[in-house]
């Protein structure tokens, strides 16, 4: 690339700019020609700038107005990401749809979701629903809205019928999936793929779904874990569990990436222990925390370098 410095403003929560715009990554990305900028909200977005590109993770119509004005205004600077894609994340019934779309090509893996309803306001008894659609227990209750608030978070893993009772609609239930009590955390920064091992729920035997509780907070969840096994045996847990198949992990990311029309997310999958190489996918996540992930830096920043060199060759025609 030539010597030319690029200029990448970011709009992000006071939060995740302490977690994400570490020195580490100012440093390296400055170092290949990237100048990461600030973006004053005090200020009208359209006084500021140049900016070979913009990424965020804002919602809000002031914001969307700000930023449709500047696009009209400066029509080469790359946005990350259309407000429009990002918000299709924020349901986790339609989150997911687009897995079922993706048109996987590895001969040994195959790619779906959990099965899982929707229920509205008003509705019949839950139970009534789970048994229509072929739920099992036990499944797990999310709230619709997934857009990184509190409540969003709020989720329970319901053990049997008499759990359902305390859950208030509107609400996703999810089949619960005995998953070896690993989940497979796919980051992805544009091209750039990267699969990590997480610690995750313990798989639930029949034997054991007895001696339970009716409904589990996930933030109550350690107490499941605890009960069976120690730090060390989850670590040799995570250890030992296989990682799926690069080639599978990059196919699904990328067919994901062009679907969803987005360049920076990450998918939480499972393998499901009744069928070794089906993987599901669980949840999708706009703007990750991708400083958890191993040399972070490295990999946000070449995805920096690839926009950069869009943003040049679309300038030189």
């Amino acid at each position: 690339m030539s010597e030319r410095r690029f200029r990448f403003g970011y709009v992000l929560a006071p939060k995740k700019v302490s977690s994400f715009i570490q020195d580490s990554l100012v440093n390296h990305a400055q170092e290949q020609g990237i100048d990461l900028i600030p973006i004053d909200l005090n200020k009208p977005l359209i006084e500021q700038g140049p900016f070979d590109c913009i990424f965020h993770k804002l919602y809000g119509p002031e914001w969307r107005k700000q930023l449709e004005e500047f696009s009209l205004q400066n029509p080469t600077t790359i946005i990350i990401d259309p407000i429009d894609a990002i918000e299709k994340l924020h349901n986790r019934i339609s989150m997911l749809e687009v897995v079922n779309e993706l048109k996987i090509t590895q001969e040994n893996e195959t790619i779906g979701i959990p099965l899982q309803i929707f229920i509205q306001e008003n509705s019949d008894s839950l139970l009534d629903h789970i048994t229509r659609q072929g739920l099992d227990f036990p499944v797990i209750a999310k709230p619709l809205i997934a857009n990184g608030t509190a409540d969003s978070h709020q989720m329970y893993l319901v053990l049997k019928p008499e759990g359902l009772e305390e859950l208030k609609p509107p609400i996703v239930l999810q089949e619960f999936v005995n998953h070896g009590g690993v989940i497979f955390k796919v980051y992805v920064a544009g091209e750039h793929v990267k699969c990590v091992k997480r610690r995750s729920l313990p798989d639930i035997s029949e034997e054991k779904l007895g001696t339970l509780e009716n409904l589990i907070a996930f933030s109550q969840i350690s107490n499941l874990t605890a009960q069976d096994q120690n730090d060390d045996s989850f670590a040799a847990l995570i250890e030992n569990a296989e990682m799926p198949p690069l080639g599978f992990v990059t196919e699904v990311a990328n067919q994901l990436r062009d679907a969803l029309k987005l360049h920076l997310f990450n998918f939480d999958m499972i393998r499901d222990t009744r069928a070794g190489n089906r993987y599901l996918v669980i949840d999708i996540n706009y703007f990750p925390g991708y400083a958890k992930m191993p040399s972070y830096e490295t990999i946000l920043t070449a995805f920096f370098l690839d926009i950069a060199r869009r943003k040049q060759n679309n300038e030189s025609g």
